[in-house]
């Protein structure tokens, strides 16, 4: 896995790219269960337990299906209608595992883990990973560290304190298109010459609120005992507020964190956002927020927005924009593609397309002819060459695992993750106030 912080001698020295593309090491195609299911424990087999089985925690599990050497002992979730079907799913699979309603229970049992996967409500992430971090495990947790500032900066305290990992899952950090594109063509190629602004967004149609079998609902005791009022807020605790942090919070941060991780820290976000739609929910169901980032040439503004409500404006993607050219990124590649400015040096994109690190898409004339004598000339498209097989997450699965053997070192540790965190949670608040909110490089460090 190429580290995204290598500079760049190094990161040339690590990769290599030839003829029109780099072709990653795909999965193994076969359908069989990939997690050791025997063995004494060793950096070579790691003993995990899965904290969580709900949507996220399922998403997880199918990635971990596909690493080496990673064997899940325990499963754990609160309700036992989704950790009956975790216990089932895996046992068809060949695999055992021991099941718990409390993870503190679990960790009082199992004597023989090496890691946990925590993909819990984010109300949970603070409590439950300091808890695991000080049992001596290192914590692979899923984002957002918690639905709290206060609660994201506790758990890189406890990380620093005990010295063991804590892989936070903004999972793009560690895709290899995103790591090829920084590090070779951001960086090295800067062929998108000044940064002027950024855009990003996720759009999701209307959906329906999750809903459960009545025969499985759970106890009323038991939603008190666990921090909820009924089975409609626990299966839907991301609307909630003291329970996630909304749309900005669940889909927004994905983005908002690739603008940081290739940015920096912005100095403000001003935010607009409403409850417009859903009428029995606490968080807003759309938002629109712009940061400031400032950049040795000058600021560039980023603006993002999430919507609940429509699919339309061409999915989910990250968008960076320079004077020579335009980068487009997506976990879905069919919707990435760099473009070039017409007045960018047309040589140097050419060496780069000999050296492999970027192949042209073919443009009609009609594609070409200009519309309006206003418009400037059609951008040229370009592919970005590098393509894998894998879920999405699943580099990032294999980061936090080669970082407990010892071979890597972490793509989104917590520390670096704060940062991120720390601004989603001032969007929220410039959202709520709908005004701008000032934020300054002291502060975001945990």
């Amino acid at each position: 896995m190429v580290n995204p912080f290598l500079n760049r001698r190094e990161f040339i020295g690590a990769t290599t790219v030839a003829g029109a593309g780099l072709l990653l090491n795909a999965c193994k195609s076969d359908s069989s269960p990939k997690t050791a299911s025997a063995g004494n424990s060793s950096l070579n087999t790691i003993n995990i337990a899965l904290i969580g089985y709900g949507e996220e925690g399922k998403v997880l599990l199918e990635s971990l299906l596909n690493i080496e050497g990673v064997r899940l002992v325990a499963l754990c979730d609160i309700w036992d209608y989704h950790l009956q079907e975790g216990a089932r799913y895996l046992q068809k699979l060949g695999n055992e595992v021991r099941t718990y309603e409390n993870y503190e229970d679990l960790l009082a049992k199992e004597k023989d883990l090496q890691a946990v996967l925590i993909a819990t409500p984010d109300f949970c992430h603070a409590p439950m990973t300091n808890t695991c971090l000080k049992a001596g495990l290192h914590v692979y947790c899923e984002k957002m560290m918690s639905n709290t500032i206060e609660g994201a900066r506790s758990m890189v305290k406890t990380m620093r304190d005990t010295g063991k990992l804590l892989q936070i899952g903004h999972q793009r950090r560690s895709n290899p298109r995103y790591l090829f594109t920084l590090n070779r063509l951001l960086h090295d190629a800067q062929f998108c010459g000044r940064l002027t602004a950024a855009q990003a967004q996720w759009n999701r149609a209307v959906k329906e609120d999750f809903g459960w079998p009545k025969k499985y609902e759970m106890p009323a005791s038991t939603l008190t005992k666990y921090g909820y009022k009924d089975m409609h807020q626990f299966r839907n605790w991301r609307w909630y507020k003291g329970l996630g942090g909304g749309p900005l919070s669940d889909l927004g941060a994905h983005q908002i964190d690739i603008f940081n991780w290739w940015l920096g820290t912005p100095k403000s976000v001003i935010g607009s956002g409403g409850l417009d739609y859903y009428k029995n929910h606490d968080w807003y169901d759309n938002a629109i927020v712009i940061y400031e980032y400032p950049l040795a040439q000058g600021v560039a503004r980023a603006f993002y927005q999430v919507q609940t409500t429509t699919s339309a404006g061409g999915g989910y993607f990250e968008m960076f924009m320079g004077d020579d050219g335009t980068i487009k990124m997506s976990e879905d590649p069919s919707l990435c593609a760099i473009y070039r400015e017409a007045r960018a040096t047309q040589v140097a994109w050419e060496d780069l397309v000999q050296k492999g690190y970027v192949r042209a898409r073919a443009t009609s004339a009609a594609d070409a002819a200009k519309v309006d004598v206003r418009e400037t000339a059609q951008l040229a498209e370009y592919e970005i060459p590098v393509f894998f097989n894998k879920p999405p997450h699943q580099p990032h699965l294999e980061n936090f695992f080669n970082a407990i053997r010892g071979t890597a070192k972490l793509n989104c540790p917590g520390d670096e993750a704060f940062t991120s965190e720390y601004t989603i949670h001032k969007a929220n608040e410039a959202v709520a106030a709908q005004t701008r909110i000032s934020i300054t490089v002291e502060e975001v460090r945990a």
